[in-house]
C-alpha cells in the first residue's frame, strides 16, 4: 500500500483550508526533478563561464600571435637591410683586396650575398629564420677578419712608406754622383756611395724619413756624421755637418731638421754627403729624392 502525504494550506484571515494529496512516489520524482533541474542550470553556468573564459584566452593567444607576427616580419626586413649592407661591405673589401694584390680571404663564400632572403622557402617560421641568421653572423665575422687583414696590410704599407726616404736632404744641386768616380784628392777611381749636395754652410739638413738616430759623431771621411735608422732595412746618412741638433736614439720626423751644412772630414767645401742603405747596401739616392 502505497504512502500518502496531504498538506493542508490556510490562508492567513481565511478560514478556507485547502488540501493537497501526494503520494510518495510523486513526491520523490519531484524531487529528483527539482535535483536534476539544479544541476542542470549549475552545469550550464559552469560551461557558460568555462567558454567565456576559454574565448577570452583564445583572443588573447591570437593577439599574440599577431604581435609575434608582426615581430618576425621586421625582423626579416631588418635582416634583408643587413644583408644589403654586407653586400656593399663585401663588394667594397674586393675592390680594396684588388687594389692592394691581396689574395682572397679563406673560406669567402659571400658571392651570393645580397640575393632575396626566399630563394628556396619563404622567412614563415623561427627555423628557416635562425638559419639565416646564423648564415649572416658567419659572413659578418668574414668580413671582419677580412678587414683587420687588410687593415693590417694598409698599416703595414704606411709605415713602409714612412719608413722610406723621400726628397732632399737640403736644398742645393749635386756635384757629384752616386757610383765610381775619381776621388777628387788623389785622383783615383773609388765608390762614391752617396751624393754631394753643394749648398751654403749653415742650411738645414733635414731627416728625409721618420725613424731613430742610430749614430752622431765625427768620422774621418765623412766628418761631423749623423745616420738615423729608419726601419723596414732603410737607413740614411748626413755627413760633413758644421753643427748636429740631435742625440743617438732620438726619434725623429720627416723633414725636422738634424744638422747644419758644412766642411767638416775630407771635404772640398760645404756641401752635404748623403747616403741611403737598403739592408746595409748603399744604393742610388737619385731613387729617393
Amino acid at each position: 500500500m502505497s504512502k500518502r502525504f496531504t498538506i493542508l494550506i490556510i490562508p492567513e484571515g481565511s478560514h478556507r483550508v485547502r488540501r493537497f494529496a501526494l503520494r510518495l512516489s510523486a513526491l520523490k520524482w519531484s524531487a529528483a526533478g527539482a535535483v536534476c533541474a539544479v544541476l542542470l542550470v549549475l552545469g550550464l553556468a559552469v560551461y557558460a563561464v568555462k567558454a567565456g573564459f576559454d574565448r577570452h584566452e583564445y583572443e588573447k593567444l591570437r593577439a599574440q600571435a599577431r604581435q609575434h607576427q608582426q615581430e618576425m616580419d621586421q625582423l626579416v626586413a631588418k635582416l634583408e637591410d643587413l644583408r644589403k649592407e654586407l653586400l656593399v661591405m663585401a663588394q667594397n673589401d674586393a675592390k680594396m683586396r684588388v687594389m692592394n694584390k691581396l689574395t682572397k680571404p679563406g673560406g669567402d663564400a659571400l658571392g651570393g650575398v645580397g640575393g632575396p632572403a626566399v630563394d628556396s622557402e619563404p622567412l614563415d617560421n623561427l627555423t628557416s629564420l635562425q638559419q639565416q641568421i646564423d648564415e649572416l653572423r658567419r659572413e659578418v665575422d668574414l668580413r671582419r677578419v677580412s678587414q683587420e687583414e687588410t687593415h693590417g696590410y694598409l698599416s703595414e704599407q704606411r709605415s713602409l712608406l714612412g719608413a722610406r726616404p723621400t726628397g732632399w736632404p737640403a736644398k742645393g744641386w749635386v756635384t757629384s754622383d752616386f757610383g765610381v768616380r775619381f776621388d777628387p784628392f788623389d785622383g783615383q777611381r773609388r765608390m762614391h756611395e752617396g751624393i754631394d749636395i753643394a749648398t751654403r754652410s749653415g742650411m738645414p739638413v733635414l731627416a728625409t724619413a721618420a725613424g731613430i738616430i742610430r749614430e752622431v759623431g765625427s768620422e774621418p771621411g765623412y766628418g761631423k756624421l749623423v745616420v738615423i735608422d729608419h726601419g723596414y732595412g732603410f737607413s740614411t746618412a748626413y755627413g760633413h755637418n758644421s753643427r748636429i741638433m740631435v742625440k743617438a736614439g732620438q726619434r725623429v720626423k720627416r723633414g725636422e731638421m738634424v744638422a747644419t751644412a758644412g766642411n767638416t772630414g775630407r771635404s772640398t767645401g760645404t756641401h752635404v754627403h748623403y747616403e741611403v742603405r737598403v739592408n746595409g747596401v748603399p744604393v742610388n739616392p737619385h731613387k729617393y729624392l
